[in-house]
């Protein structure tokens, strides 16, 4: 059973690890990714982001954030799941607390910077609503897709 968890920072290990696998698979590892990687609680969670971890028995096999970018707009970010767990509905699950999550704080938009290699990832955020808009703002030299969702509230 997977349980999805807040991150605190005896989950730092496992947060960074995670996203170095996929990182490194692609080759799209930079200095932009290791600011975050090495410091999650201040670059994400201090700053009014949140980190959410999939839990399988006493392991982290997956993992999502928003970051806050003010003005209600969140970043989708370092989503990864490590890779004798994919395909078992953990990115959805993840990515499903984060858009709850950002509902509840209000967000009206979220957006995501990503590469042409993550066709998985890239089907998934097409799922759930997401549209690629011009390129533009990235913090990463690797990101050659933008991608935001409007969220609707009452």
């Amino acid at each position: 059973m997977v349980e999805i968890i807040s991150y605190s920072k005896e989950w730092h290990d496992a947060f960074r690890q995670l996203n170095l696998e996929w990182l490194d698979k692609y080759n799209l590892r930079e200095e932009a990714d290791m600011v975050v990687l090495n410091d999650p609680q201040g670059m994400i969670v201090d700053k009014g982001g949140v980190i959410y971890l999939a839990k399988a028995a006493d392991e982290i096999v997956g993992t999502a954030a928003l970051i806050h970018e003010g003005d209600q707009v969140y970043e989708l970010a370092k989503m990864s799941v490590t890779e004798q767990w994919q395909g078992k509905g953990i990115s959805k699950l993840l990515l499903e607390t984060c858009l709850q999550k950002a509902n509840e704080l209000g967000a009206v938009k979220i957006e995501l910077f990503s590469n042409h290699q993550l066709k998985n990832a890239l089907k998934l955020y097409e799922k759930y609503g997401f549209e690629y808009i011009e390129m533009k703002d990235s913090p990463f030299e690797t990101a050659d897709i933008k991608m935001e969702l409007i969220l609707k509230h009452a």
